[in-house]
């Protein structure tokens, strides 16, 4: 019989993180092929202050504290599974062979976060008035969004299918595909073996990925009522651009009321809201070992709340977290 869940989890380096409203857990394969349990201390400011438990704003938090922890979490495994060893020797002779390695690094992170700016939202912003040109017209405000969305959807569509070719991503994709399976076993009330999880589908509706489509999605109903509001920011290249990184807590809110909303539901409406980001999970997740499902199992084990979550109130609902 199947039942909802507020589990969560993330792929990481040879291992996943499991995450119940009682304990955050994670399951690493070390290089003895052993799997280590690490976890997490589990604190929140829902929990410290009750007004940031409010729609809209336990998703920005949620969010947040998901990136936090998650970056935390992906350090660990990279310690447990050895992988950190080998990259601080690549390290090491890089910085030996250059004592511009620091600076080259710090540039690095400079541009890396001017260009998420540039392709997101620079980018698509100046292609909507260059069209304009081309057609000597001006499109409408709705127009505008579509097509200014769809660009930062084909950008983040492009990296993802580029990334997905990578030794190293391609195996946290296929972590992230023993996650979805676990889960839906979890879900379904089955054993937790690996014959059982092998058996799920790998697709779920909670999943980051569908957050981010989602993001995308609920960017174009903000945008448009904004420029609705305010025809004249849309003319100034650079106060847009302002104005919609400033929207971002706002989109990150409702697109997790939405995203929850999706996973308690299975109807035509949630179906047709989780289609775009099921599909992109065909690049996102791949078809996991048997020793990765052994991982996931590990992981899910350890964070398993002591009190069904079907039995439990709706206090607790709040801790979801996107899978």
């Amino acid at each position: 019989m199947g039942k909802y869940t507020s589990i969560g989890g993330q792929a990481l380096i040879e291992g996943i993180m499991m995450r119940s409203p009682e304990k955050t857990a994670l399951a690493v394969k070390t290089p003895d092929e052993s799997i280590d349990i690490t976890y997490l201390e589990q604190k929140s400011l829902k929990d410290k202050y009750k007004v940031l438990k409010l729609p809209i704003a336990r998703g920005v938090i949620s969010f947040v504290e998901a990136m936090i922890q998650g970056y935390k979490a992906l350090m660990i495994s990279a310690e447990k599974s050895g992988f950190a060893d080998l990259e601080e020797e690549k390290e090491t002779k890089e910085k030996e062979n250059s004592w511009l390695f620091n600076i080259i690094m710090i540039i690095g992170s400079v541009f890396g976060v001017a260009l998420a700016v540039v392709l997101f939202m620079l980018l698509p912003r100046l292609c909507v008035s260059g069209l304009e040109w081309l057609f000597k017209s001006e499109f409408s405000k709705l127009a505008r969004s579509g097509i200014e969305q769809f660009l930062k959807l084909a950008v983040f569509v492009l990296y993802v299918w580029a990334v997905s070719f990578m030794k190293d991503i391609k195996r946290m994709f296929m972590y992230h595909g023993a996650e979805h399976k676990t889960i839906f076993c979890y879900e379904k009330g089955l054993e937790l073996t690996v014959e059982n999880v092998r058996e799920q589908k790998r697709f779920h509706p909670r999943c980051g990925t569908s957050f981010m489509i989602l993001m995308i999605l609920v960017s174009v109903i903000i945008s448009t009522l904004v420029q609705m509001i305010f025809p004249s920011v849309y003319d100034l290249a650079w106060v847009w651009v302002l104005i919609k990184i400033l929207l971002v807590p706002l989109t990150c809110g409702v697109g997790f009321e939405v995203l929850k909303f999706c996973g308690r539901y299975d109807n035509v409406v949630t179906k047709v809201i989780s289609a775009p980001g099921i599909w992109l999970q065909r690049i996102t997740t791949k078809e996991p070992e048997d020793k990765m499902i052994e991982v996931a199992i590990a992981a899910l084990k350890a964070c398993e709340p002591e009190i069904p979550d079907v039995d439990r109130t709706i206090d607790n609902e709040e801790k979801d977290d996107n899978i």
